[in-house]
């Protein structure tokens, strides 16, 4: 089983590295003015943020294959506390509700809705201008992810604290999925607003929104996958058994 999981895990992080150039070349390419190029797209993968980010959703797609891999091997009593994913569904509820809400603050304060949550650093001797993008404004959205993340764990464990593992798993499919689409509602319009303006640091905000969304909804197909590996080994068991007996 752990064997099928590490294989749709590397699945996944496959998928995200191909559509990498293909989803910067629609967003940032020559429709609007200021795009740029395939040298530009392919230049994203020599930087440690970007593998950073795949790191992150390559650890929560193993995570997230924890539950099917003890419900595949039948492991977990019924109704035992989970915890580990409600916290990382919680963490993805969270990316994705400070994305959609990034994407909006871009199309309609432009400029300033990138540095928006800056003014949310604590320990600031000076006000934060909304204009500014540093690394007041990275604490910022930091501290606002963290908010988010906490409230969604109280949100999603006060609906899932009853369920028995088979439920939690499709609960935690689904919310993630609706919650992307809904994502996606949200930031694709908005980037196409700000690259039609032709913003300067807009189009970079709702580009994350784009890229979490796409992100955060392959997610959620990794535990279908990984079940689709599991019954097609199941169903080869039985032919090599019979092999066996008949070498015999």
């Amino acid at each position: 089983m752990k064997r099928w999981a590490a294989l749709t895990v590397l699945l996944y992080a496959l998928v995200l590295m191909a559509l990498t150039v293909p989803v910067l070349l629609i967003a940032f390419g020559g429709w609007a003015k200021n795009g740029i190029g395939l040298q530009d797209a392919l230049k994203t993968y020599s930087y440690w943020e970007y593998w950073l980010w795949l790191a992150v959703l390559v650890a929560g797609q193993v995570l997230l294959l924890l539950l099917p891999i003890n419900i595949s091997e039948r492991r977990l009593p019924a109704r035992r506390p989970l915890k580990t994913p409600v916290i990382v569904v919680s963490f993805f509820l969270a990316n994705l509700l400070f994305a959609g809400l990034l994407s909006i603050l871009c199309a309609v304060f432009k400029e300033e809705g990138v540095g928006f949550f800056g003014c949310f650093t604590p320990f600031t001797a000076n006000p934060v201008s909304p204009s500014e993008w540093d690394w007041k404004t990275l604490v910022g959205g930091i501290i606002t992810v963290l908010a988010f993340w906490l409230i969604w764990a109280v949100i999603f464990r006060s609906f899932a604290k009853s369920d028995d593992p088979d439920s939690l798993l499709k609960r935690t499919t689904r919310w993630l999925l609706r919650g992307s689409i809904l994502e996606l509602l949200i930031a694709v319009p908005s980037h196409i607003i700000v690259r039609r303006r032709e913003d300067c640091c807009a189009p970079a905000g709702t580009f994350w929104g784009i890229a979490t969304g796409i992100s955060i909804m392959l997610l959620c197909f990794g535990p279908g996958v990984f079940f689709l590996f599991v019954e097609r080994f199941k169903r080869l068991q039985p032919k090599a058994a019979e092999t066996d007996k008949k070498i015999e």
